[in-house]
């Protein structure tokens, strides 16, 4: 994944996980989302437009380009998989859900796979 701000990658996500849910995925949803104006949205749009990571034209839904789409996935896949591992080693459901959204952000790639190779021996 290439050196994305934290805040591309939030846009990323949020999407991607408002598309999970429903199909149609409108700049309000976004905002309401992340708990931040329409205006921020807007401008973000534009950024995540001009990157060739979603399409949307004026009054519009907001779409995932397929490149879009991917690096919203490692994303999605990478919060819940630390997730996961925080609750497996007892953090609560709350503060793993803080947390995640935090760290995801900021781990290496050897961490994150053996979080990732953790969660995969211990489920067995």
């Amino acid at each position: 994944m290439e050196n994305l701000t934290k805040s591309i990658e939030d846009y990323l996500e949020t999407i991607y996980i408002i598309e999970i849910k429903k199909q149609k995925i409108h700049s309000v949803d976004i905002a309401d989302s992340l708990g931040i104006s329409k205006p921020a949205v807007n401008k973000a749009m534009n950024e995540l437009i001009s990157l060739g990571y979603i399409q949307k034209k004026p009054y519009e839904d907001v779409t995932l380009t397929d490149s879009g789409r991917k690096i919203a996935k490692q994303i999605y896949h990478k919060h819940t998989t630390i997730k996961k591992f925080l609750m497996s080693i007892g953090v609560s459901e709350e503060t793993a859900e803080h947390d995640c959204c935090l760290i995801e952000h900021v781990v290496s790639k050897e961490t994150f796979n053996k979080i990732e190779e953790n969660l995969i021996k211990n489920d067995k």
